[in-house]
């Protein structure tokens, strides 16, 4: 019994739209103030059931910025999010980043976040002319782990126009 009943809910949810424009229809035939009302309250409750995500996606950032490096699993350890929805504002990020401070990296298919400290370090050792294993040696004090994260980061900021100069 229980399990029918949860069937049905699944079902009505799948369809809400469809039944919620039914609903109107019918009502605007009785009554079209009623649907009117009904309708401008629908747009009202399905505009503001954006604004949780638009804090979320804030509330993460300033997580990030805590830290100058972050894998996405630790991220998602620490909220209680699903993994789709974080893994998404971390796309997203990472496709606007051109502008900002701070840097998203995908590696090895996670995401990498690294404070604006560590990009500022990176820029300043790339400009100073050192090589790959000099940059990795001389960040791998604050977490840097593979030498190919020094290359994805070197090719994200040469993707976004950030670094300055060329190596020579």
């Amino acid at each position: 019994m229980p399990k029918k009943y949860i069937v049905f809910l699944k079902t009505v949810g799948r369809s809400w739209f469809l039944i919620l424009v039914v609903v109107i229809l019918i009502v605007a035939i009785y009554n079209l103030l009623a649907a009117i009302i009904i309708t401008i309250i629908t747009i009202i409750l399905f505009a503001l059931s954006y604004i949780p995500s638009l804090f979320f996606k804030n509330r993460l950032l300033k997580f990030l910025k805590k830290y100058y490096r972050i894998q996405e699993s630790d991220i998602i350890k620490d909220f209680s999010k699903d993994n789709k929805k974080v893994r998404d504002i971390l796309f997203e990020l990472s496709q606007t980043q051109d502008k900002k401070d701070w840097l998203i990296i995908l590696l090895n298919g996670s995401y990498i976040f690294y404070h604006n400290d560590l990009v500022v370090k990176y820029t300043e050792l790339y400009q100073k002319g050192l090589g790959e294993k000099e940059i990795f040696e001389t960040l791998k004090k604050v977490d840097i782990e593979t030498r190919a994260e020094i290359k994805k980061i070197e090719e994200t900021l040469k993707r976004n126009n950030r670094l300055k100069k060329e190596k020579d």
